[in-house]
This record gives C-alpha cells, structure tokens and sequence, in this order.
C-alpha cells in the first residue's frame, strides 16, 4: 500500500467517525422530559448566555391556557399540553419551531375537575409529552392518555380507565417511552391505588401493571408521588427504576416484577433519577427526604440498610427539580440552593444561593448549566468545581416547566408564554 493510497484511507476513516459523531450528537430533538438522553444533558453548542424580553429573543408566543408540562420538539414541531379554562377542557398544543405561530390545537378530553384536587404548585396540564417518529404520546392522568399522528394530529388510541386518586396534588408524573413500552407512574393516595402499568405503545393495551408493595403489607399514610422512572441495564437485563412514596423500586421491565427496593419514610418524589458508572442517583420525596445512591450490580431484594446503598443525605435534598450528572459531579438545587457533589461519594464541593424559588430541572450544554425560577428570573452557572456564575437573566413571568435545548435555542415555557431564545 502506497502513502497516498495510505493518506486517503485515513481521511475516509476520519470523515465516517466524523459523520458517525455528528449523527450522536444530533441536536434538532428534544422529544421528552429531559431530552433525547432523559437527563438534561445536550451536545448542543452555540447556545446563548444572556437574554431578555428585547434581547435574544427569536419569537415569544402567548399561550392560550396554563399548564406545566415541559416543551417537547422534534421534526421541526413544539408540543406541548394546557388547559383553557381550569381543567374542563384539555388541550395538545403544536407550534412551530422556525416561526412560534401555533398549528394545532387539539382538543382531547372533556373531563370535570370538580373532584380533582389539585396544588396551587401544580396544573390540570402538567405530565410531559412524549414525541417519537410520526407519534406523540401524552397523558393528562385521569381525564386520559393518548396516542396521536405528529403529523397530522388524528388520535391512534386512547385510554380513559386509567384512574387514580392523587392525595389534594393532582395528577403531575410525565409518561416513559421505553421500547414498545409507554409507562405510567400512577401513585395514588392510600385510599385509591398505587401502581405502575406498561402500555403497548401501539395499541394503548396494558402489557403489565405491578401495584407498589409495601413491608409487612400495612400502607403508609401518605403514597402519593409523581416521579418519572429510567431505565437502566443490569447484566444485560433492562431495569426499570422507579422511585415512589416509601420505597425506591426497581422492576424488570419485560414482565414488571419487582427486583429490589430501597426503603424510606419520604413521599411526594417528583424528582427524575439520573445514572452512570453502574451506579444510580435518587430522590425520595417532598416530605422527609433523603437523597442516596445506589451500585446498582449489588441491588437485589430489599436493599435497605445494605452496602448497595453508597451514600445518602436528607440535607439540601431536591424536592422538584431533577438532579444533573457531569463527569462524577452532580450537581443540585432545592429552591435557591444550588450544590455539587463528588457523585461517587456525596461529599459537597460547593453550595451557593441563587435567587427565586427553582422548580424546574436542570439543563446543559457547553460545559455550563441553565436554570429558571418561578419569578421570571435565570442563572447561567459554569460546571466544575468552583462555583462561577456566568450570567443572570429575566423574562415577565416565571417557569414552573423545564426547558428544551434545540440546535442553538432554548424553548422555554413561562406561566404565560413560549419563547424560542438564540443568539442573534
């Protein structure tokens, strides 16, 4: 083989890694909460720093009804769920990427809230919607779950007899797409019922429903959570990892048994895990929290109290905001208190205060973090072991949602609007 025959060889080789890098790190989707990856992670670049109502702002769209669920894109298409009149009526909203103008609004269920307590902190529109291929998945809890045509937003099937009691909260856990699978986390009140169920994401048929379970059989007082599980392969098994009101649960995700469980005394867990490295990171709930995490290769039966728990905390615990993790590092915030932790031990690096109450999950790209509190305001936080705030920003009104990172935008959804904001 000659050098020049050598040379071109090379660069093919360097230009099919190439192309196979760029195809990993698409970044035109974001099609549920957290994005492609589940976690808030984007291989995005580009992305701006600082923003305002006059200030890199592409399009500000005003939304026709309230809701809390976290903007989902894909195929150059915004979804995202409201209600325009407290709960009567529930909406799948379609806006379009380039230009903010709303393209469909589709009304999917009339149901009356008259029974359904709902929390001042939670919406009659809250769980996240799903997009995948030419579908879209959403669930509004009781009213109902849906499959629908992306494209031209027909209903494929539809469940309505998927109901629950969600304690005075409402229903707020988002829908999981794993496989064929469409899971729902449906922890209600002890009075009602406290279950998981996969859905074949095709029909809307149920393919396993597993009821929590609980020690001795004796249900705590209060079971209500609204946590999304991920999944997680163990010795080539795929785990469905599903955090609930008293115990941390795992479940085979083929046939929905249980296969381990890590007790607590926590509930009202809203929080997403996140996991690396074999190991997974937790949150308990609202009330009497605890943060731990756990290897997962020694997690069998019940765990609790054994060496497959690495570490846990009931300081500073997050109980809204899903947690990031970069590089053994994770990063946390409960309310305004932003932490980073050494993953594999616990141990804070650093701790600062931000402003405003933070609801929302945390999202990055470029090495830096964004975060959004309920009073319009932002932090642009660099990763690392030393705190070093980048920028601070505001818009009219505040974030209860998280938001999504697309090519070089952040979509983000206030309490009144859906803005697109990028560089100009």
């Amino acid at each position: 083989m000659n050098t020049l025959t050598k040379i071109t060889r090379k660069a093919t080789l360097i230009s099919a890694l190439f192309a196979l890098g760029a195809t990993a790190a698409d970044t035109s989707t974001w099609n549920e909460f957290r994005g492609t990856t589940r976690d808030g992670k984007s291989a995005a670049t580009g992305l701006p720093t600082t923003w305002s109502e006059t200030e890199n702002i592409v399009w500000k769209t005003e939304l026709p009804g309230e809701g809390h669920s976290s903007p989902v894109v894909a195929g150059g298409r915004i979804w995202l769920t409201l209600s325009p009149d407290q709960g009567t009526n529930r909406h799948l909203l379609c806006v379009d990427f380039k230009s903010g103008k709303i393209t469909k609004t589709i009304e999917l269920f009339r149901y009356d809230p008259t029974g359904e307590r709902n929390h001042k902190m939670n919406s009659y529109a809250t769980p996240t919607p799903i997009v995948e291929g030419k579908r879209v998945y959403v669930t509004f809890g009781n009213p109902g779950t849906a499959c629908l045509n992306a494209v031209t937003g027909e209903i494929i099937w539809q469940r309505r007899d998927i109901t629950n009691q969600y304690f005075d909260v409402g229903a707020a856990s988002s829908p999981a797409l794993f496989g064929n699978k469409l899971i729902l986390t449906c922890d209600g009140e002890p009075a009602a019922a406290r279950f998981v169920i996969a859905l074949d994401k095709e029909t809307g048929k149920t393919i396993w429903r597993t009821d929590r379970v609980f020690m001795g059989e004796k249900l705590p007082n209060y079971t209500h959570s609204s946590c999304i599980p991920i999944v997680a392969t163990v010795n080539g098994r795929e785990q469905l990892i599903s955090p609930g009101a008293n115990g941390i649960r795992s479940y085979d995700l083929e046939t929905g048994k249980e296969l381990w469980v890590a007790r607590h005394e926590a509930w009202s867990t809203v929080p997403r895990p996140v996991a690396g490295d074999g190991i997974v990171y937790l949150c308990s709930g609202v009330i009497n929290p605890v943060m731990m995490a756990i290897q997962l290769d020694k997690a069998k039966g019940d765990i609790t109290g054994t060496d497959a728990i690495l570490w846990s905390t009931d300081k500073d615990v997050p109980d809204m905001s899903s947690p990031l993790l970069m590089d053994n590092r994770l990063y946390t915030i409960k309310a305004a208190k932003l932490k980073c932790l050494e993953a594999k031990t616990g141990k804070v690096i650093w701790s600062e205060n931000l402003k405003g109450q933070h609801l929302s999950s945390i999202v990055s790209a470029e090495n830096r973090m964004y975060l959004f509190n309920v009073n319009g305001g932002s932090s642009v936080v660099e990763l690392g072991d030393r705190f070093n705030l980048i920028a601070t920003n505001k818009l009219d009104t505040g974030c209860y949602a998280s938001p999504a990172i697309v090519d070089k935008s952040l979509i983000v959804r206030t309490s009144t609007h859906l803005y697109r904001i990028e560089q100009k």
